[in-house]
């Protein structure tokens, strides 16, 4: 989509990708930096470094990153790709997410395969862990306030988190089922009151 054609990002005087380039190394700087909680660093990349996207607006663009197969990560850098450059942007943003990394992988593997049985590889793997789900969680944090202009209200998207928490990790319902049904009864609340 191009600049007004969506109607999440009208056509303003906001920082915008300058060139392909600009997406591929953007991007591929965005993805050697997410190391297990790459949800905080996409939205302070974009959000706050690069201003791309406010914070409503990226907030709307993962909620669909995330329905979308394939994942979130690789499909915003598609859907920003796209809005500024059309194919070729979505192409250069998600080889940028791609190439660069893959490569690392690649060299990464070979090299735990050989030092895996090092107790201190282990302990410094499980740390990462719990660093990636702090920074998801201060993400998450962080985007609480975009919650004010969505159509739901603040009191409705709290009660879908929790019915969505418990189902999830305490009822252990499979993610389909929460995100088909919870989903589709706030995607029809909001169309509801988007209406009114």
């Amino acid at each position: 989509m191009g600049c007004g054609r969506s109607p999440v990002l009208a056509c303003d005087d906001r920082p915008r990708p300058t060139s392909l380039s600009d997406l591929f190394f953007s991007f591929t700087w965005l993805a050697l930096q997410g190391f297990g909680g790459v949800l905080a660093v996409v939205q302070q990349e974009l959000v706050e470094r690069k201003r791309w996207m406010t914070n409503e607006e990226f907030v709307e663009n993962w909620a669909v990153a995330q329905i979308l197969p394939g994942p979130n990560v690789i499909n915003i850098s598609i859907m920003i790709g796209s809005r500024y450059f059309g194919l070729p942007g979505a192409l250069a943003a998600m080889s940028g997410m791609i190439v660069l990394p893959l490569l690392l992988l690649l060299v990464l593997t070979v090299s735990y395969q050989q030092f895996s049985d090092i107790p201190a590889v282990a302990g410094a793997l499980r740390g990462m862990g719990a660093v990636a789900a702090g920074l998801i969680m201060a993400t998450g944090l962080k985007m609480l306030p975009a919650l004010r202009k969505n159509p739901l209200g603040v009191p409705l998207c709290a009660l879908f988190a929790g019915v969505c928490f418990v189902c999830i990790a305490l009822l252990r319902v499979p993610l389909v089922y929460v995100l088909f049904g919870l989903g589709g009864i706030a995607c029809v609340i909001a169309y509801w009151r988007i209406g009114r």
